[in-house]
């Protein structure tokens, strides 16, 4: 019989329902599952909205007090799902209670601010883990994979992008996404983090960037309401502005600490482009390529494929590929950004379960937070930039 965690999930937005339905369809995928998550209590910004909460993700009780409730004997697990600017004070308050910790994307503003957030969980013994979820789309695992078995050999050309477009308009809301004092940075800590994770799980650690770092959009209007508003969600147009002071797009090239080069190229302003995720990795013995909105998908290519069969061939994944067993019996069925979110919980829950520290740990959302620093600093500078230790 697998045994009960009590969550507290602090943050009630578009990824508080994320995470939600991930704690409830996770045990219905992997059963047994290594452990059962108990939807206890959500913490919001006001007794309001935190009933809401409740109320619409299915929780036990609501709070407006995340101190009161990472405190509380009862809980077993803080899922930091707040603004940048809220992460380190809550994860650091969670580890000196004893708390295992879930924490979104980036970890932190800054790698000075990551680096509190790694100190404090490696002090208390706790599970930590950063969700990077699309390490957990099944295509992405198999390219590991094959990395992994050598079957497309020693890397040498990492090319990774994410492309989005919802903050091309300049009428879009001043999400607290364009807002450094909450963000920390645009488009490098909100989508290319993501990207950064990908390289490093893929490939390896990441020593030196050479980026340019733009931001099109000086001013945007000021949002209604104080709920996140992404560019689809409203227009402002004719009222009030004030300064974005984050990035909106940076273009880097990659030195890996291995030998292995690469680029990446991330913005939130291309038209036409919704959820734009793709790597491409050329090796001495094959290359691997993948389309986020084609997700079910993997292109591979092995040199010592016979002259007539050369060129990139179509894996469907399904029950033969990493996760396959939990999720959909037919390849192809369709793979969502749900399931990222509900094999990432498995994988957290797993962790707890067995006491191993899962991967992206704090520790891995310490160095990409330095890896944005050297983004930033690069884009500054105009030079090349050491990523520090």
């Amino acid at each position: 019989m697998s045994r009960t965690l009590n969550v507290a999930m602090i943050g009630g937005g578009f990824m508080g329902k994320a995470h939600a339905m991930a704690y409830a369809a996770m045990p219905m995928f992997f059963w047994p599952a290594p452990a059962i998550p108990v939807r206890k209590v959500v913490v919001d910004v006001t007794d309001e909205l935190a009933d809401e909460g409740r109320r619409r993700y299915g929780f036990e009780e609501s709070s407006s007090d995340w101190r009161a409730v990472v405190r509380r004997p009862d809980i077993d697990v803080v899922d930091i799902v707040t603004p940048n600017d809220s992460h380190a004070p809550i994860a650091v308050a969670a580890a000196e209670a004893g708390k295992h910790i879930i924490c979104e994307k980036p970890l932190a503003r800054t790698g000075d601010e990551a680096k509190t957030m790694l100190d404090a969980v490696r002090r208390a013994g706790v599970i930590h883990m950063v969700a990077f979820n699309y390490r957990r789309t099944p295509a992405v695992a198999l390219a590991r994979k094959y990395i992994e078995e050598g079957r497309i050999g020693e890397i040498r050309n990492f090319r990774g992008t994410y492309l989005q477009d919802w903050s091309a308009d300049p009428d879009s809301p001043l999400s607290w996404r364009f807002q450094k004092k909450i963000a920390g940075s645009g488009s490098i800590g909100d989508i290319g983090t993501h990207v950064v994770d990908l390289a490093r799980y893929l490939v390896g650690e990441i020593a030196e960037v050479s980026a340019l770092v733009r931001t099109y959009n000086k001013t945007r209007p000021i949002q209604s309401g104080g709920l996140d508003k992404l560019g689809a969600a409203e227009k402002n147009a004719g009222v009030e502005r004030a300064e974005v002071d984050v990035d909106d797009e940076v273009v880097t090239l990659l030195k890996f600490a291995d030998g292995a080069i690469g680029s990446l190229e991330v913005t939130r302003n291309a038209y036409g482009r919704n959820n734009f995720i793709t790597f491409e990795i050329h090796g001495t013995k094959g290359s691997i390529a993948f389309n986020y909105e084609r997700r079910d998908e993997l292109q591979v290519m092995f040199a010592d494929d016979p002259a007539d069969a050369r060129g990139f061939r179509t894996v469907y994944t399904g029950p033969a590929h990493p996760y396959g067993s939990g999720l959909w019996p037919i390849p192809a069925l369709g793979i969502g950004y749900s399931e990222t979110k509900i094999v990432e919980c498995y994988d957290f829950f797993s962790a707890i379960a067995s006491g191993k520290q899962p991967s992206p740990d704090f520790e891995d959302g310490y160095r990409i937070a330095r890896v944005a620093d050297a983004l930033i600093d690069s884009g500054e500078s105009g030079g090349w930039v050491k990523v520090r230790e």
